[in-house]
C-alpha cells in the first residue's frame, strides 16, 4: 500500500505543478515541472521506484525490472493522483487545463514528440534507476527530472509536453467533465507515451546484453 500511496502523491504534485504553472502563465513552466519531478523522485524513489507515469511502469515491466502484479495498481494510483491534482487546480484557480498540440501542429508531429521524449524518459529511468551498474547512485532524480524538463522545453510547444498517460488522461477527463472539453486529443497521450515506453524497454534489453 505504501508504494501505491507514493505513486499517488508523486503524480499528484507533478500534475499540480503542471496545471498551476501553465494556467499561471509562467515563462519557465518546464523548469518548475522538471524541478518538481526531481523532488518527487527523490521523495519516493526508495519506496515505489518513483514511476509517476504509466508509460514508465510499462517500460519497467517490459524491461524485466517490475512485477506484473503491480502494474495495474500502479497505473490506477498514478491516474488517481493526476485526477486529484486536476481537481485541486480547479479548486485553486477556478479553471481546468489539459494538454493539447500547439497551434498549427497536426496530430503526427505531436505524436512523434510524445513518443520520442517518453522513449528518452523511460530509457533514462531504466538506466539510472534499475541497473546494477548505477545502483545506489545519487543522481537518478536529477537525470529523470532534467529529461522531462528538456522534453517540455523542446517539444512542449508541439505536443503539449505530457510524455505521460496520467498527465494526459487525468486533466483531459476533468476538463471534459467540468470545463466543457473533449476527449479528442486523449489518444495522443496514450499511444505516444506507451509506444515510447515499449521502445525504451526494447532498447534497454539490448543495452543489457553482455
Amino acid at each position: 500500500m505504501k508504494r501505491y500511496l507514493t505513486e499517488f502523491i508523486g503524480t499528484l504534485f507533478l500534475v499540480l505543478t503542471i496545471g498551476l504553472s501553465v494556467l499561471g502563465g509562467s515563462p519557465v513552466a518546464p523548469l518548475a515541472i522538471g524541478v518538481a519531478l526531481t523532488a518527487m523522485v527523490y521523495m519516493g524513489g526508495h519506496v515505489s521506484g518513483a514511476h509517476y507515469n504509466p508509460a514508465v511502469s510499462l517500460a519497467m515491466l517490459l524491461g524485466g525490472k517490475f512485477a506484473a502484479k503491480d502494474f495495474i495498481p500502479y497505473v490506477v494510483s498514478q491516474l488517481a493522483g493526476a485526477i486529484a491534482a486536476a481537481l485541486l487546480v480547479v479548486a485553486i484557480l477556478g479553471r481546468t487545463f489539459a494538454p493539447a498540440p500547439g497551434v498549427g501542429f497536426p496530430a503526427l508531429p505531436a505524436l512523434l514528440v510524445e513518443t520520442a521524449f517518453t522513449f528518452a524518459l523511460a530509457l533514462v529511468v531504466l538506466n539510472v534507476g534499475a541497473t546494477k551498474a548505477n545502483a545506489g547512485n545519487s543522481f537518478y532524480g536529477i537525470a529523470i527530472g532534467f529529461t522531462v524538463m528538456a522534453g517540455a522545453f523542446a517539444g512542449g510547444g508541439v505536443s503539449g509536453g505530457a510524455f505521460n498517460p496520467a498527465v494526459g488522461a487525468g486533466p483531459i477527463l476533468v476538463q471534459a467533465l467540468l470545463g466543457g472539453g473533449t476527449f479528442a486529443n486523449l489518444w495522443l497521450y496514450l499511444v505516444g507515451p506507451f509506444v515510447g515506453g515499449a521502445l525504451a524497454a526494447a532498447a534497454f534489453r539490448v543495452q543489457e546484453r553482455p
